[in-house]
């Protein structure tokens, strides 16, 4: 179905935003009359009509009336906002009438209804038909009712004749009165799957032949505490779809229609540039996918959004511009170019799609797999080759390297060549071992002033995180950056330098190094003066669950193996002495953890490693491993004591 966009205040989860509202709620002086005020609106009835046709063409009507509670409820509805794609939807917007708490009603002028390009592509020509069609609603006050109708019309949608849908009803109390109905033609055969928590509540058959049809309709009330206690996490009430499989919908998905699998000499002629100088074809590989990673800006649209389409690869080439679908195009025609092959990869949300009926929605991310291989050496050796998962929509990802909340993830996927489809799993491994190091170099001033210099370098998912919020960032703002990284690890203070490794430059470690002051670390007046040591604390992972009843105890997942090490040199004031704690070493099979204190002269030494062997354990293990996080937990609580020569003189005397 192409009705992907219909999602601004539709509200369909209205649930989800209840703590944060709260507590803007309670940040912006809204007092707290009564258990349902602390809402910042009420949906008194949410109406929802859905039919389809044989062709895959479809209409979607919302009929939606909602209580304004307090201020928060009235910003949240000054604007209604709907996403579509005008190629092959159209969205109107009949009815707006606001009932105000004071009396009378207003509705909405046609001057307060805009049709604009989605932020998104607003700098992108060859996006403008995804647009959002909003209607802006001034002065609203507490106690208004706003009732307003949307709908949306799709005609002849890329994915033709095919439809599918998903629906989940409010289980937050948000919504008062909740109604659904369903229409769907008898000439198509479809997968139907209702919940047994929420059935529906009526199902009626018309017409004859051709002209059959079935509607199902739901009606649900706000529920008490203890309704849907019984519905399975994760699972739709609701979800339908014609596709009579998921390798039937993949195999629609890589259509050269959809995916162009042809390119301009254009293409070709760029990818002999880019690799002139290559050595070998890994490096061939990596260059490749540095520049459509990295020289190709990645427009962040929903496949859905655009209908799984993408443009040819020497458009996007020339444009400089495209989605992650674009980009796959591309960066498979500049592979096919040189001899190389590929594989895509649709990844979605969920941890199996396997246990779900096939639904483009799910289908949210999208990976490749490039291949090379070299000419054949002497003897009859193999060739030198490489194959590897890819993710150009990540320009400060190394070669190779695919997001954690990616790896290990089950995908539907397609050799394109041979037009046949299975199901992958993506490596949960790392292209190199995932590493990092923390190196502070501090002094105390006689005044209690600490002054640190802290250096890390890096490989791994942090890399990855720091990586992104580094190039996201203007670079006169990278203090803010480093202060955020600074207070993660338990160092407070001013920044007064940043210096900061290219975050484009994935073929080498990510590097960070800040220089902060705290002017009031140590108060020597007060005794005993203890400190901790300046080193980031090692994060570990959580302690392992609770087994259900008569159940086994669940794995214990320690995520990818990593190497972490932190030193630390401490200079102190003339005339200061230290006391150090004993250091701590624990080894296991599955992580090892060591620590080491020194004091030579006024210069304090500290030294903290920890090693995850493993991804994870048995649940059995659960007591061994909560022994080896006290031990690790103790030995980072430990202080370092601090006493000047001059005060033991003082006292003498």
């Amino acid at each position: 179905m192409a009705v992907w966009s219909v999602a601004a205040q539709e509200p369909a989860k209205p649930g989800e935003k209840q703590a944060e509202q709260k507590a803007e709620a309670k940040s912006a002086g809204v007092e707290k009359k009564s258990e349902k005020a602390e809402l910042p609106f009420q949906i008194q009835l949410l109406e929802t009509r859905v039919r389809f046709e044989v062709n895959g063409d479809s209409r979607k009507e919302v009929h939606t009336i909602v209580k304004i509670n307090n201020i928060l409820g009235a910003r949240e509805f000054a604007r209604l906002a709907f996403d579509y794609n005008r190629e092959w939807q159209q969205v109107e917007i009949p009815l707006v009438r606001v009932s105000h708490a004071n009396g009378g009603t207003s509705e909405l002028l046609p001057s307060a209804v805009s049709d604009a390009p989605n932020p998104a592509v607003e700098k992108f020509p060859a996006y403008q038909d995804v647009r959002v069609k909003s209607a802006r609603i001034l002065g609203l006050q507490e106690g208004d009712t706003i009732e307003y109708r949307v709908i949306t019309t799709t005609t002849k949608p890329p994915l033709a004749p095919e439809f599918w849908l998903e629906h989940t009803f409010d289980r937050s109390g948000q919504v008062l009165k909740e109604e659904y109905e369903l229409d769907l033609p008898d000439a198509r055969k479809v997968q139907l799957q209702i919940a047994s928590t929420a059935p529906a509540k009526q199902k009626q058959t018309s017409g004859e032949g051709e002209a059959a049809r079935t509607v199902y309709r739901w009606s649900e009330v706000a529920p008490a505490e203890d309704k849907f206690l019984n519905a399975v996490a994760g699972q739709p009430d609701l979800a339908m779809s014609s596709y009579v499989s998921w390798d039937a919908l993949v195999t629609q998905l890589s259509r050269a229609e959809l995916l162009p699998e042809e390119a301009g000499d254009t293409v070709s002629v760029k990818a002999k540039e880019l690799t002139a100088k290559t050595k070998d074809v890994q490096e061939t590989a990596e260059v490749l996918y540095d520049f459509v990673a990295q020289k190709i800006q990645n427009i962040e649209l929903p496949m859905l959004a655009v209908g799984f389409r993408a443009r040819k690869a020497d458009e996007v080439l020339e444009s400089g511009y495209g989605t992650q679908l674009d980009k796959f195009v591309l960066l498979r025609a500049l592979s096919n170019s040189l001899k190389g092959a590929d594989y895509l990869l649709f990844v979605g949300d969920l941890d199996s799609l396997k246990n779900r009926i096939p639904d483009p929605s799910l289908l949210t991310h999208l990976v490749q797999r490039v291949e090379f291989s070299g000419a054949p050496r002497a003897g009859g050796s193999p060739p030198p080759s490489v194959s590897s998962w890819v993710d150009p929509t990540l320009p400060v990802a190394a070669f190779a390297v695919i997001s954690p909340t990616l790896r290990g993830r089950l995908g539907l996927g397609q050799v394109t060549a041979h037009h046949w489809s299975q199901w992958w799993a993506i490596t949960p491994d790392l292209p190199f071992p995932s590493e990092q190091s923390a190196i502070v170099n501090a002094s105390l001033s006689r005044e209690g002033a600490l002054t640190s210099t802290v250096k890390y370098v890096m490989r791994g998912d942090n890399e990855l995180l720091l990586r992104e919020a580094f190039h996201g960032t203007a670079k006169e703002k990278w203090k803010d950056v480093a202060n955020l990284l600074a207070i993660s690890d338990g160092f407070r203070g001013e920044i007064s330098s940043v210096n900061v490794s290219d975050p484009l430059a994935t073929r080498e470690p990510f590097k960070v190094e800040y220089t902060i002051r705290q002017a009031k670390f140590v108060d020597w007046s007060k005794k005993p003066v203890r400190i901790p040591a300046l080193l980031p604390q090692i994060g570990l992972p959580d302690l392992p669950k609770k087994a259900g009843d008569g159940g086994a105890a669940p794995k214990i997942e320690l995520g990818t193996p990593l190497d972490v090490e932190t030193q630390m040199t401490l200079k102190l004031p003339a005339g200061t002495k230290a006391v150090v704690p004993a250091g701590t070493s624990v080894s296991r099979d599955y992580a090892r953890f060591v620590s080491k204190y020194g004091v030579v002269g006024e210069t304090v030494t500290a030294s903290r490693r920890v090693n995850f062997l493993m991804r994870e354990i048995e649940g059995t293990r659960g007591m061994d491993y909560n022994a080896f996080v006290r031990a690790v937990q103790n030995d980072q609580a430990g202080l370092i004591g601090l006493e000047r020569e001059a005060e033991k003189v003082a006292v003498k005397k």
